[in-house]
């Protein structure tokens, strides 16, 4: 398994599917996430997700809070 599909999967079950369109993007030693969800908690969550899997990674979260 790739590393942007595990990623995608840890977020997807984390936030029971509530981001919308999620990507992904992983460069070098960042990772980039994009979408969308209703929630400010379910954004917070997908971070976390990443925190968790990839912790020396810099992080910027795009997604959107609808």
């Amino acid at each position: 398994m790739q590393l942007t599909e595990l990623v995608t999967q840890r977020i997807t079950e984390r936030t029971g599917r509530r981001v919308r369109n999620l990507v992904v993007e992983i460069e070098a030693d960042s990772v980039v996430l994009r979408g969308h969800t209703n929630s400010f908690h379910v954004k917070q969550l997908a971070q976390q997700s990443v925190r968790e899997t990839l912790p020396h990674f810099q992080l910027k979260n795009a997604i959107v809070v609808d």
